[in-house]
C-alpha cells in the first residue's frame, strides 16, 4: 500500500540512475530517455559542470534567507537578462514564475483581465491552473480566478478580445501539453501589436520553450517577438528545483520589498546548478540543437507521415509532438516503446511528445525513429486485428 495521494498515474519502472541522454532502472533495464524529466534535465544526466558545480555549493552552504546578498543570484539573474532591459524574480516551479507574471501585470498595470488561449497548459496552482486550458485537470477546484478570458491560439478572432482593459495576455509560443502546437509567427507578431497598440503586458511562457529546447535560448526569439515578462523553470537547472520571472525594470515599482517573495526561490544549490546550464549554452551549442532538429524532424515526417496511424508531425528543436489517429492511444504507445527500451511521453490531443535531452547525438535519435515506427506499426496491427 502506498503512502503517496494517487495524484499521477505511475508506469511500472523506478530509475535508480543516469547518464547522458540514458537511464537505468532498479533492475538493471537501461532506457534511451526521450523525456528528460518533462524538458527538465536537457544536458541529461551526471553532466560534470552541473555536478561540480552543486557539489561545490554543497560544500559551503545550500541556503540562506533572501535577506542577504546573494552573488549567484545576480550572476545567473545577468545570463539570463543579458542585452535587455529586465530584472529577474526567482522561485520554485513553472507555476509560481507564472503566478509571479501574472501579479506582476495586474499590480503595474492597475488592471485585472488576463487573456489565455486555448490548448495552454501555465501550471497547476490558483492563478496558473486559472490560466490553463485544460477542463479535467480543473475539475472540482473552482471557482477560479476572476477575470480570466480564453481565446482561440492561432485564430485572429482573438486580436479584438485584447483590449485597453486588459492587464496581460499570456501565451506559449509552442503549445507543449496542449499537443506541441506552434504558434503562427505572424499571429504572434499580430498579437504582439495589439498588446502593445492597447497597453497590454505580453507573457510568455519559456517553462518548457525555454533553455534552448527549441535551438534557441528562449522560443520567442525565433518568431521576432519582444515580451515585457518571460517565465522560466524546468531546465534552467537541470533537475535542481528552481524558477524564474524576467520583466522589463521598469515594472520594479510594482514589485518591490514585501510585494512577493519565496522562501526557497533563488536557493544557493539551484543557482550553483543553473550557473552551469547556462554557461554550456553557447552560440555553437544551440545551433547544434536547432540543426540535429531539423533533421531528426525531416526524417521523422520522412519515414513516419505515411503511416495511417499518424495524422500531424511538428516541433522544433528537440521539442517534436506526433500526433496520433483516433486508431491508437498514445499512451499505449508510450508503454509499448518502454518495452523497446526507449522513454516518451504523451500530450493533449493522443500526442506522442518527444523531449530528449540536448546532448543526445544525431545518430542516436534516427536510431530511435525505427523503433518508433515498429511501435506504431504494432500497435495498429493489435487493434484492427
Amino acid at each position: 500500500m502506498s503512502h503517496l495521494f494517487p495524484t499521477y498515474h505511475r508506469y511500472p519502472i523506478e530509475i535508480d540512475t543516469g547518464q547522458d541522454w540514458q537511464l537505468t532502472d532498479n533492475h538493471g533495464q537501461t532506457y534511451l530517455d526521450f523525456t528528460s524529466g518533462i524538458g527538465v534535465c536537457n544536458f541529461g544526466y551526471h553532466n560534470a559542470l552541473i555536478q561540480a558545480n552543486v557539489q561545490s555549493q554543497l560544500n559551503k552552504v545550500w541556503h540562506t534567507s533572501n535577506l542577504y546578498q546573494n552573488q549567484l543570484q545576480e550572476i545567473v539573474a545577468n545570463s539570463l537578462t543579458a542585452g535587455t532591459d529586465k530584472l529577474t524574480f526567482f522561485c520554485n516551479s513553472g507555476t509560481e514564475a507564472n503566478e509571479a507574471a501574472i501579479k506582476l501585470a495586474r499590480k503595474y498595470t492597475g488592471k485585472s483581465q488576463i487573456i489565455a488561449f486555448t490548448n495552454g497548459f501555465h501550471g497547476r496552482t490558483y492563478g496558473a491552473l486559472s490560466v490553463t486550458d485544460n477542463p479535467p485537470i480543473k475539475t472540482g477546484f473552482g471557482p477560479f480566478v476572476p477575470n480570466m478570458t480564453f481565446a482561440p491560439y492561432n485564430d485572429s478572432t482573438a486580436l479584438p478580445l485584447i483590449t485597453s482593459e486588459t492587464a496581460a495576455v499570456i501565451l506559449e509560443v509552442i503549445q507543449g501539453e496542449g499537443g506541441v502546437i506552434l504558434g503562427n509567427r505572424s499571429w504572434l507578431q499580430q498579437v504582439q501589436t495589439q498588446c502593445q497598440t492597447t497597453d497590454t503586458l505580453l507573457i510568455i511562457d519559456e517553462v518548457q520553450t525555454g533553455m534552448g529546447r527549441t535551438g534557441h535560448l528562449f522560443a520567442y526569439q525565433q518568431f521576432d517577438l519582444d515580451p515585457d515578462i518571460i517565465t522560466l523553470a524546468k531546465a534552467l537547472a537541470n533537475g535542481i528545483p528552481v524558477g524564474a520571472m524576467l520583466g522589463r525594470a521598469q515594472f520594479q515599482s510594482a514589485f518591490g520589498p514585501g510585494s512577493h517573495g519565496s522562501t526557497f526561490g533563488g536557493n544557493l544549490l539551484a543557482m550553483a546548478a543553473a550557473e552551469g546550464v547556462l554557461a554550456q549554452l553557447t552560440p555553437d551549442f544551440l545551433k547544434q540543437v536547432h540543426l540535429k532538429g531539423q533533421h531528426f524532424l525531416a526524417a521523422l515526417q520522412t519515414q513516419l507521415a505515411s503511416l495511417s496511424t499518424v495524422t500531424k508531425i511538428q516541433g522544433m528543436g528537440l521539442m517534436i509532438g506526433i500526433q496520433l489517429s483516433e486508431t491508437v492511444m498514445a499512451d499505449i504507445v508510450v508503454r509499448r516503446l518502454q518495452q523497446q527500451g526507449l522513454l516518451t511521453l504523451t500530450a493533449k490531443h493522443n500526442t506522442l511528445r518527444l523531449l530528449p535531452p540536448l546532448i543526445t547525438p544525431e545518430a542516436v535519435l534516427m536510431d530511435s525513429i525505427p523503433i518508433i515506427k515498429a511501435s506504431l506499426e504494432a500497435q495498429y496491427e493489435s487493434v484492427t486485428g
